[in-house]
């Protein structure tokens, strides 16, 4: 009997996001905190999309404001909209629980092509992932390892949906964004990714998700 030969994979690299795709998304933690303060729902999104490549948010993002700073902007925009927000606790909310599905599809996808990381995130929290706990942290750096480039907004001053990020996060991997495949919670972030030549697949459900990403790569991740 022959042996068993594994199919080429049919692209390079996968990249990830990293907050509402390899964890469960802010936004399910932002709603959670409008619940218990009886904020109208989508409020901190609402503030977030008001002027975003200039507001507090997109400003955090590439490290141009502290914490102390940020929260401060922050809450002057939502005073803007009448509504009495801390951005401490938006910023508390930032950190998500690690999909396990996600890692295992991490694991297997290393093993077959290129993988990196493009996040949005800010100095707040521990690590890359904004932990709020030391447990936490050291579960997200463990993943952070298996990438093999991490760009993250906080340090190197641009942000999603700036395309300048995803053709750098392509630079450092050494590979073409026509044989990408890009993974996002938002659809203003997939379309730069798309825009490049990638196959880029927004993060609802992440089992279908995946479903759409083992079509792209020819392979099962589970």
């Amino acid at each position: 009997m022959s042996p068993l030969v594994k199919n080429e994979p049919l692209i390079d690299a996968v990249l990830f996001d990293f907050g509402g795709v390899v964890t469960t998304s802010p936004f399910e933690a932002f709603s959670r905190y409008e619940t218990e303060i009886g904020a109208p729902a989508d409020s901190i999104r609402r503030i977030n999309s008001t002027n975003p490549n200039n507001n507090a948010w997109a400003k955090m993002e590439k490290s141009e404001v502290d914490i102390s700073e940020f929260c401060e902007l922050f809450e002057a925009e939502a005073a803007d909209f009448g509504l009495e927000l801390s951005g401490q606790k938006v910023l508390e909310c930032l950190s998500g629980n690690v999909r396990p599905e996600m890692v295992r599809a991490l694991e297997i996808l290393k093993q077959r092509v290129r993988i990196g990381c493009i996040t949005n995130n800010m100095k707040s929290g521990h690590g890359a992932g904004m932990a709020r706990t030391s447990e936490q942290a050291a579960s997200v750096a463990q993943i952070m390892e298996m990438f093999e480039v991490v760009v993250e907004s906080a340090k190197v001053g641009l942000r999603k949906p700036d395309v300048r990020i995803y053709e750098l996060a392509c630079s450092e991997l050494g590979v073409d964004p026509r044989n990408c495949a890009y993974l996002d919670d938002l659809g203003i972030n997939c379309k730069p990714a798309a825009n490049l030549g990638m196959v880029a697949i927004k993060v609802v459900d992440p089992h279908v998700a995946l479903d759409d990403l083992e079509r792209v790569v020819g392979f099962s991740l589970r």
